[in-house]
């Protein structure tokens, strides 16, 4: 997946910023030293677990607070130490999607997504038409006089996300906003803001603990842990080769390929070959490695005992782990020509990387 409407001039510009908190049990660094770009139209993920950083970043972002040090830029205008009268017209332009909806339970859906306009000043007749036009674009125009408590979960984040976008802002901010929901309903409002993205051309900041919301709608990714981004890049690239335990851990939780120790162990039991896993990336130029052309070459057979392979910014990504067959020296062959272009694991003798790059990262079957 890539950003269609990026420009040069980044939407969102941190430099060395930090947020630190004094509290009775000494100093909390909530946000150290963070410099990030997030470019005009892509959907930009943070991710973190729980302390991390990350939710303190972004509201510095749309400067609910203001930070201890380093500058913050959001379309151009520099918001650190802008009095707040400087800041209402800032924080007009970014729309703010909850975790849990906060929506007003004595209003309507209709008066939900209107009360921005109403606060901003906009007329009646004007604020009828602008709620009509965003509930159709969220699929909820026959919902427009019902009460958020008659709504499913799903139809209450369309409402906060049809409200976000009220003041037509040009950059959207969303805090855990699918933590909440069934991965179907998960599906369909991530489904929503990558509409948003492409039609609208609106920049998306995603705040999220689950790495599957990253692989399907983000462009990038920002990898937090205590305060710091410890790892940045193309989603597909720090999923392919994680630099960081955390982000292996992340993608772990969201690939699901690799099979475990005690699995080693019940496949060894099922299968007396030798058992390698294989890392699926692909190059776009070139495909992969051809596996089953290798295995052919060197009369070893190959069985597909445990893996999983899932979609990346519509690019294959994960690991098949084979039970191979053959003569020792054969086998030894596949294997070493295997390392040779991309990331093997031995799972009688241990990890082995690959030192191929480039266009021959990657397998096929």
């Amino acid at each position: 997946m890539t950003s269609t409407t990026a420009t040069a001039t980044p939407m969102v510009r941190l430099r060395d910023v930090s947020k630190v908190y004094e509290g009775r049990s000494g100093t909390v660094r909530a946000v150290d030293g963070v410099s990030l770009d997030i470019a005009r139209g892509e959907v930009f993920g943070i991710i973190g677990y729980s302390g991390a950083g990350k939710s303190t970043l972004v509201r510095l972002i749309n400067a609910l607070e203001s930070p201890t040090g380093g500058e913050v830029v959001v379309d151009g205008t520099t918001l650190t130490g802008l009095p707040e009268r400087g800041l209402r017209p800032a924080r007009a332009g970014i729309g703010f999607i909850f975790q849990q909806f906060n929506l007003l339970r004595s209003r309507t859906v209709a008066g939900n997504v209107a009360y921005p306009l109403k606060v901003a000043g906009w007329p009646k007749a004007k604020r009828l038409a602008r709620v009509a036009e965003l509930l159709e674009f969220v699929g909820l125009s026959d919902k427009a006089r019902q009460y958020p408590d008659q709504l499913s979960g799903g139809q209450k984040q369309r409402v906060g996300i049809a409200r976000a976008l009220a003041t037509s802002p040009a950059l959207l901010l969303a805090d855990e906003a699918t933590s909440a929901l069934d991965p179907e309903t998960t599906r369909d409002v991530l489904d929503l803001l990558r509409r948003i993205n492409l039609e609208l051309g609106v920049t998306i900041v995603v705040i999220t603990h689950e790495m599957s919301v990253v692989s399907y709608l983000c462009h990038r990714v920002a990898v937090m842990e205590h305060g710091k981004v410890v790892e940045a890049g193309d989603v597909y690239d720090v999923f392919a080769r994680p630099q960081r335990e955390v982000t292996r851990r992340f993608v772990g939780t969201a690939l699901h390929d690799r099979p475990s120790p005690d699995v080693v162990a019940r496949l060894r039991r099922r299968h007396p070959g030798r058992i390698v896993t294989v890392a699926v990336r692909e190059d776009e130029t070139t495909g992969g490695v051809p596996v089953t052309a290798l295995l052919r070459q060197h009369g070893v057979d190959g069985t597909v005992v445990f893996g999983g392979i899932t979609e990346v910014g519509s690019r294959p990504l994960g690991s098949l782990t084979y039970e191979l067959v053959g003569a020792d020296a054969d086998v030894d062959a596949v294997v070493a020509e295997l390392a040779r272009r991309t990331e093997v694991v031995l799972h009688d003798e241990g990890p082995t990387a690959g030192t191929g790059g480039g266009a021959h990262e990657g397998v096929t079957a």
